[in-house]
């Protein structure tokens, strides 16, 4: 071995270095490329140091992969160099490919796939220690970070892509929000996570999917007598009531009964006081979205409205209260108990008044009946059976069994429900 030759020991120092600047340049990568972008901006608006320097970094994600590889190549190649020497000295001269079957193995497990496999499941801690090397890099071989960058874009565009940075691949669409708010999982309170999704389904749902419906509009018809009157006032639980003459479609407007609070004072309250305190009723069509509704009442300030189809007649009523309750639910601790239209039997079945909305049962009974179509339970059996029937019929549906225990009026009034065990639809009667 001459004088000049650097010593075995030395040149297998400089092998192990070399190999752990690999490692560092190939986890730099991986763990920056890993970062969740949403968390990132985060932390960076909060002043996080190493967020806020990976964040800038990523800013120009062709500089940074550029300087990241520049790095990575140099030490690999100048790796490559010393292994070849260290195999010469201690060999002589032995086969090229046994030496580049061991470099490849040695590159490969100790600067390629343990430490990309450390930053891709830890890209926070390897990222953002990492990133203090890489903007001093950036800064010492930009002019050559740039010629390389300016060489590839341009191969870039002239293979039909676009070289420039588009950050609209990291915005969420709303399923894609959806997702994340499910993949939440323990960090997010599960009454936080279904408030969250009922959020994102007000853009599907109308107000014709959750209105009161014409026939249970409580009202004032201001041709009855005043005592009739009063006393409907008097044991009303709603804190609005139309006011109409005769019939609904003759609406005249919406009385607030704190108004009425005012009429008290009076010697004697007669309908004129009471047609003063109405307001001018709010219409609405059908088909307007959960979401448009909800900014509409916060920017007129109201809290209710009269839904009306496309021929102008009315449907039903909708209010401020009956939106919130889609987004938090209702407004009561035990939904199956507590609301009149379930009836929890023994058997496990439940007593269903047959005007309560499809949405209502699935979302109380965590059921997941098909709302598509008709919106009332009685809409829903009566399009099944395409009749009114006049005897108990039963119908398995979508996994459930009904039983049609009353029908009034042309009207099924009473349903017995429970889960079926098979999803295939039949009808009998008795």
């Amino acid at each position: 071995m001459s004088s000049d030759e650097p010593s075995l020991t030395m040149l297998l120092v400089s092998f192990g270095l070399l190999i752990v600047a690999s490692a560092y340049f190939s986890s730099s990568e991986t763990g920056m490329m890993s970062l969740n972008r949403y968390r990132l901006k985060h932390l960076a608006r909060n002043n996080h140091a190493g967020a806020s320097r990976a964040s800038k970094l990523l800013e120009t994600p062709d500089k940074l992969i550029g300087v990241i590889l520049i790095g990575n190549n140099f030490v690999n190649f100048l790796a490559a160099s010393i292994a070849t020497t260290i195999a010469i000295q201690i060999f002589g001269e032995p086969s090229p490919l046994i030496t580049a079957v061991v470099l490849t193995l040695v590159v490969l497990i100790f600067a390629e796939v343990t430490p990309k496999t450390i930053a891709a499941l830890y890209p926070e801690k390897i990222a953002y220690p990492s990133s203090l090397i890489l903007i001093l890099l950036l800064k010492i071989l930009y002019p050559v970070v740039w010629v390389v960058n300016v060489v590839s874009n341009a191969l870039v565009r002239v293979l039909g892509f676009n070289s420039e940075s588009d950050d609209s691949h990291q915005q969420l669409s709303a399923e894609e929000l959806r997702t994340v708010v499910y993949e939440s999982g323990e960090r997010l309170p599960r009454r936080r996570q279904g408030m969250l999704l009922n959020i994102l389904d007000l853009e599907h749902v109308t107000v014709n999917d959750i209105l009161v419906p014409r026939n249970e509009i409580l009202g004032i018809d201001i041709e009855d007598d005043i005592d009739e009157i009063l006393s409907l006032i008097g044991s009303s639980q709603h804190t609005r009531m139309p006011v109409y003459k005769k019939e609904m479609d003759n609406l005249i407007g919406i009385l607030h009964l704190r108004s009425v609070g005012k009429l008290i004072r009076l010697e004697t309250v007669n309908k004129a006081a009471i047609l003063r305190e109405t307001i001018e009723p709010y219409y609405i069509p059908e088909s307007t979205p959960l979401h448009i509704q909800l900014s509409k009442f916060q920017r007129k300030k109201l809290r209710m409205a009269v839904v009306v189809d496309e021929y102008g007649a009315i449907k039903g009523l909708v209010t401020l209260e009956d939106i919130l309750e889609e987004i938090v639910g209702e407004f009561t601790t035990d939904l199956a108990d507590s609301s009149k239209d379930f009836h929890a039997q023994q058997d496990g079945s439940f007593l269903i008044d047959g005007s309560t909305s499809v949405r209502d049962i699935n979302r109380v009974l965590s059921w997941h009946l098909d709302a598509s179509g008709a919106k009332t339970l009685n809409g829903l059996l009566t399009e099944m059976l395409q009749s009114i029937p006049d005897s108990s019929v039963g119908i398995r549906l979508e996994g459930y069994f009904a039983e049609i225990v009353q029908v009034q009026d042309n009207v099924i009034r009473t349903v017995k429900m429970w889960r079926a065990e098979s999803d295939e639809t039949q009808v009998y009667e008795d």
